[in-house]
């Protein structure tokens, strides 16, 4: 009898979950990991970009975040295409909102980087005390790629629980 071997994308899905058995982690993690990644995208978002001029009035769609979702979905596509695809759906959604916190910011709001920070850092708050719960440490401290791993862990679950397999 043949042994399947685990897919990369499941080891890794394995090993967060790990740090990840108590239900309020969980629902922490559900609530902060797209806060996190939302206003780390928009932070980056927010790096000053050179103008290039070819790119004409199109300059503004390339920023430095461009390059993140471009690096992170790659990534996911290595793991599972399905994911990837699912994450380019939830960066678009996110990437909305972040320019809608722009045209906020052009019409007299906060800074978006600001709103950024304050998001970023109330939601890391928020996941360290998820696990002061679990009892167990972040598995990035064990393993910087598992600050990525964390959002299609969680699609992972919509898929399975819709039956697309990933």
């Amino acid at each position: 009898m043949n042994k399947i071997e685990k897919r990369q994308v499941d080891i890794l899905f394995d090993k967060y979950g790990e740090s990840h058995q108590n239900a309020a982690n969980e629902v922490i993690h559900w609530i902060c990991v797209p806060l996190i990644v939302f206003s780390l995208l928009g932070l980056v978002w927010m790096i000053p970009f050179p103008h290039i001029s070819f790119l004409g009035k199109y300059n503004s769609f390339l920023n430095w975040g461009s390059f993140l979702i471009a690096f992170s979905v790659y990534y996911y596509y290595t793991l599972s295409p399905i994911l990837s695809y699912l994450m380019i759906g939830v960066i678009g959604i996110m990437a909305f909102f972040i320019v809608r916190l722009e045209y906020w910011q052009a019409a007299g709001g906060p800074e978006v980087w600001l709103v950024c920070v304050v998001i970023f850092v109330l939601a890391w708050i928020g996941q360290f005390i998820g696990h002061k719960i679990e009892g167990k440490k972040p598995s990035f401290l064990d393993d910087v790629k598992f600050l990525l791993i964390g959002p299609i862990w969680l699609l992972h679950f919509l898929c399975k629980k819709i039956g697309l397999p990933y």
